[in-house]
């Protein structure tokens, strides 16, 4: 059996396993994080974070410095140490829009080594429907113990807001599915220790895992919709943005806004783990990949309509200096994983322009590797064409006066466009011509 304060190892310390960590060790369990970068280890033993998340910082330290927290690359040796073991490990797509499951199949056969009788298993990570039955506890199985009679196996999948993830995962409800309702009840027990939300059990794993992926496939659908809604706007002369206001106040009406991104880093991945699924079950999701390729599509509107507006203004894309202000996939992170940024900036070099980049959080080493440099505010907005793709809070604050060359296109509905153009800036947007 597992005691009540039975210590706790987790595999990956990324953006969703290091805060769990964290706040599992402050509630007094002791907690070992695996993983497989040697620097993350260094810094977590040193009471670091190498995540820039508010208030994760200081908890690492206190709960390293209470001896409560720590990290390491040996994996056989946490495992054998402790009696529950959780998988956090990133799970991207592939270059053919399939589910990349090898770090969550490597845990896996890691926590097999040294599983023992009583264990309990818990997966945090993203995965398709039926990973859990069809891939984990198979591995897991090669230890000649059977789940659900010798060890216990749960999924739960993380729901957190970057920029507000210790919040988030104290205050929002948390779904758990087991291979029984031993494994179910055990793991809610675990973590109602470190959340106020509610705790809503589900019959099983797989649909704990279902659970995630309709949540983000509602959001990425619904921001498909708001980008056509843009399109249309666009031919019209309708500002899109006031548009969707407008009849947001219809109380069962709920439009996102339009861009190009969908404002988180799962929301460009989710979709496909079903299209993969069902596709498996020999079933076709047209709605859902429609939908992505509505968004993924939008860079390249954006480009079109910096394309149009330079032409409008006697110049091309191709020779012409245009100034990105965010790189991140949604404001005040430094995340810039699956950004629409990169490959709108891939399409602009790709005709000819000259690209600088802004972005105050996301480190220059993952910026120049896209053939871009880094550059201040100031200068970015100094070019032929500033382009604000990120909703950053300091771009807020951008003035008309500060577009030396007279041309914005902001992505993002955080600048006013009367103000500019009445300052004589030439404002554009997304629906928002």
């Amino acid at each position: 059996m597992i005691e009540e304060n039975s210590p706790i190892a987790i595999f990956g310390l990324g953006h969703m396993g290091l805060p769990t960590a964290a706040l599992l060790a402050k509630s007094g369990l002791k907690v070992v994080g695996i993983d497989i970068n040697n620097k993350t280890v260094e810094m977590v033993n040193s009471g670091q974070s190498p995540i820039m998340e508010p208030g994760l910082e200081e908890m690492v330290k206190e709960t390293v410095e209470n001896n409560c927290l720590s990290a390491t690359t040996d994996s056989l040796s946490a495992v054998q140490e402790v009696r529950t073991i959780m998988i956090i490990v990133p799970t991207p797509v592939d270059e053919h829009k399939e589910s990349d499951l090898s770090a969550v199949i490597s845990a896996s056969q890691s926590i097999m080594e040294g599983l023992k009788e009583g264990d309990l298993v818990i997966i945090e990570s993203t995965v398709p429907p039926g990973t859990c039955e069809n891939m984990v506890i198979p591995i897991l199985e090669k230890s000649d113990l059977k789940a659900g009679k010798d060890f216990k196996v749960a999924y739960t999948p993380e729901r957190a807001l970057p920029n507000n993830t210790i919040f988030e995962m104290t205050h929002n409800a948390r779904v758990i599915g087991g291979i029984d309702s031993e494994s179910t009840r055990k793991a809610a027990s675990l973590y109602q220790r470190i959340t106020e939300g509610e705790i809503i059990m589900v019959q099983d794993l797989v649909t704990a895992e279902m659970v995630k992926l309709m949540e983000n496939t509602y959001r990425d659908t619904n921001i498909a919709l708001a980008n056509e809604l843009a399109l249309i706007c666009d031919t019209l002369g309708v500002d899109v943005i006031e548009a969707i206001r407008a009849a947001n106040h219809h109380p069962r009406v709920n439009i996102h806004t339009p861009g190009p991104g969908v404002g988180g880093h799962c929301l460009s991945i989710d979709p496909y783990f079903l299209v993969e699924i069902a596709r498996q079950r020999g079933r076709e999701t047209p709605l859902i990949k429609t939908s992505r390729q509505v968004n993924e599509e939008m860079p390249r509107e954006v480009v079109r309509i910096a394309q149009q507006a330079l032409e409008d203004m006697g110049k091309t894309i191709q020779g012409s200096k245009i100034g990105v202000l965010g790189v991140a996939y949604k404001g005040n992170v430094a995340d810039a994983r699956e950004t629409p940024a990169k490959p709108l900036i891939e399409q602009l070099l790709n005709q000819g322009a000259e690209v600088v980049v802004n972005d105050p959080y996301v480190s220059p080493e993952i910026i120049k590797p896209w053939g871009v440099q880094p550059v201040d505010m100031d200068t970015a907005l100094d070019t032929d064409c500033v382009i604000l793709v990120t909703d950053h809070d300091l771009y807020r604050d951008i003035k008309p006066e500060m577009i030396k060359n007279g041309l914005i296109i902001c992505t993002r509905p955080i600048l006013d466009k009367e103000t500019f153009q009445e300052n004589g800036v030439i404002f554009k947007g997304v629906g928002r011509s």
